[in-house]
């Protein structure tokens, strides 16, 4: 494994589903392609968690959500592109969230690096998008009753 960066980096995302969508950021600019993650990023000092989703939402997707419960908790080890090659550990946060019931998909007023625009994508395509982190798109759909432990371990990015 390449050197890893530290800190940690604490990131909370926002789950936002509704009917039969969630809501995603669609990314482009990378060697692969585009591809889609949840709305979020990461911790600051200073902050709690709940904090750092609504700044990094309000940032992303132009609004604030309602956050909900915390439905999944798991760790990553992100390659980053650096000379010479590093690894960033990552413990991601989970929240499903609720949105305005007027929002309407637009770009916050400081989006992503790479974001191109913010999407309802269905979830029954999920599995045909290309979602980063990827391991985590079979947890995407389930209902909390169903999603069995919060912390999933390690997950491949």
């Amino acid at each position: 494994m390449e050197p890893i960066i530290p800190p940690i980096r604490n990131a909370a995302r926002a789950l936002i589903r509704q009917d039969n969508h969630i809501l995603l950021l669609r990314k482009d600019g990378y060697e692969e392609g585009e591809r889609f993650a949840l709305p979020g990023g990461g911790q600051d000092p200073g902050e709690t968690l709940e904090q750092a989703l609504n700044r990094e939402c309000v940032e992303e997707i132009g609004t604030r959500v309602a956050i909900h419960d915390l439905v999944y908790v798991a760790d990553y080890f992100k390659p980053r592109d650096t000379t010479p090659r590093s690894t960033r550990h990552l413990v991601e946060f989970l929240f499903t969230c609720t949105v305005p019931d007027n929002y309407a998909p637009v770009n916050g007023q400081h989006p992503d690096k790479h974001q191109v625009e913010v999407v309802w994508a269905r979830l029954d395509e999920l599995g045909k998008l290309p979602l980063y982190p990827r391991s985590l798109a079979p947890y995407l759909g389930e209902s909390r009753e169903s999603a069995g432990t919060v912390y999933l371990g390690t997950l491949d990015w």
